[in-house]
């Protein structure tokens, strides 16, 4: 009878130059995003920033940083930006972030996409997070921001709008239109 080898944290900091989570018990890795994925999430990252600037709370943090939990199918969680309020150091970080962002891919469309999205985002909501958005720039152009507290029912930001992440990040929002380059 054979065994099937199930993936660990450590196999996960042996994965370079890719994004990557830890689901299953299998390395699941992420190809690179496009332009305009890549655009949106160090827009989102670059707000968080400030806001970290101006309230000395929490910490922003970009693509690619690994969050560690510990669900019964999932270890990790590789969000497009964040906002934290653990200790950072050379690892990854413990635990869920407070805010995570999910920023569509050309491959994040169709009925098997937003069951994948949606499992995700239960995931986060039951490791700890309370606050996800669901960006999607390439077809609807706006924000899902979902909440822990009512995790089926988004609110929805459309250009124009100030998107926010309460009570995740207490005070901070982002306009809606900067997620798009002029």
């Amino acid at each position: 009878m054979a065994t099937e080898w199930e993936a660990t944290i450590e196999d996960l900091y042996r994965v370079h130059a890719k994004k990557a989570e830890l689901v299953g018990g299998k390395l699941v890795v992420m190809s690179p995003g496009g332009g305009l994925h890549g655009f949106a999430a160090l827009q989102i990252a670059a707000s968080l920033l400030d806001h970290e600037r101006c309230t000395q709370s929490g910490h922003a943090v970009g693509d690619s940083v690994g969050f560690v939990v510990n669900l019964p199918d999932r270890r990790s969680f590789c969000p497009d930006a964040a906002y934290c309020t653990q200790p950072l150091t050379e690892k990854f970080v413990d635990g869920a972030p407070v805010f995570a962002v999910e920023v569509r891919s050309a491959k994040d469309d169709g009925p098997a996409a937003e069951t994948r999205m949606a499992r995700k985002r239960a995931d986060y909501f039951a490791a700890g997070t309370a606050v996800v958005w669901d960006v999607d720039v390439l077809r609807d152009q706006l924000v899902r921001v979902y909440r822990a507290t009512d995790p089926s029912t988004p609110a929805i930001f459309r250009r124009g709008d100030l998107a926010e992440a309460e009570p995740a990040v207490p005070g901070w929002s982002m306009k809606v239109d900067d997620l798009f380059p002029e």
